[in-house]
């Protein structure tokens, strides 16, 4: 398998844009996988600088229905017409961010989008081909992120909490691994990791993507302490992480004090070979 980071709030050098967002490109078996494609057409251009021609990508999965996962959609229909792009049913809802302001910023897809005949809507538990599937309605044992208290839809005129059914994850087995990639986790990473165990009957061989630690405006992050016990529970699957966007900074050193090698990050330009 082969990780390319195409967008990332942080970059490995001067030579590949960064933004609040995510994408990143994968090759596995016999396949090319574009998961989520970052807040802007950055995406496309970073791909570009490393070498990977967007308009040969099989399958395009949109993570859940916010603009720093899905804001560079359109751009991607316009390189690539032969892919199928997968979204959860309630990825074009109408969905908000509080900011510090107190008021309400829409940070959902473009509805027009809907529309494109490349769009395959999913399911609960969605197999997109052998080896390869989505999986979203996950049970909360377990209080899902603070960062996304101030995050909202809207639903028959009024505003409520986000409830991020919307919220899908991918899964693919290659060579006997299994490996578990994530957009933001806001339904709680500890919840989806639990969720994977309840259908595969194991934890994942490698965790890839953000756990929503912390959050844009800088309210609302999780304690170092939650941290700490989030990374001591990473630790007991006996899986390897690499995690980005809204993990956090912060929380990402915590992670990487309490898992050491076992923890890695991905900027936009980075590429890794499992």
């Amino acid at each position: 398998m082969i990780i390319k980071t195409l967008a990332e709030n942080t970059s490995i050098s001067k030579k590949f844009g960064s933004e609040h967002g995510l994408s990143l490109y994968i090759e596995v078996n016999d396949c090319k996988i574009l998961f989520d494609t970052g807040a802007s057409e950055l995406f496309f251009e970073n791909a570009k600088k490393m070498e990977v021609d967007i308009s040969h990508v099989d399958y395009l999965l949109i993570s859940h229905g916010h603009y720093d996962h899905g804001g560079g959609l359109e751009a991607f229909f316009r390189e690539n017409t032969k892919a199928q792009v997968f979204l959860h049913p309630l990825a074009f809802g109408k969905y908000y961010a509080l900011r510090s302001n107190d008021k309400f910023e829409y940070i959902g897809l473009k509805e027009e989008l809907k529309e494109n005949s490349q769009i395959v809507f999913t399911s609960n538990n969605f197999v997109i081909r052998d080896g390869i599937r989505v999986f979203s309605n996950i049970t909360k044992t377990e209080p899902p992120p603070a960062s996304n208290n101030r995050l909202y839809m809207e639903e028959k005129g009024k505003m409520i909490q986000d409830t991020f059914l919307h919220e899908q994850n991918l899964i693919i087995e290659e060579n006997e691994k299994n490996f578990l990639v994530v957009g933001c986790a806001h339904n709680g990473i500890t919840n989806i990791l639990q969720h994977f165990y309840n259908l595969k009957g194991c934890m994942p061989d490698y965790v890839i993507g953000g756990f929503h630690l912390s959050n844009r405006s800088g309210e609302d992050n999780e304690s170092l302490d939650t941290v700490g016990r989030i990374g001591k529970f990473f630790m007991d699957t006996n899986g390897k992480y690499y995690t980005c966007h809204c993990t956090g900074i912060e929380p990402y050193k915590r992670l990487k004090a309490v898992m050491g090698d076992r923890i890695g990050y991905l900027s936009a330009g980075s590429e890794i070979k499992i």
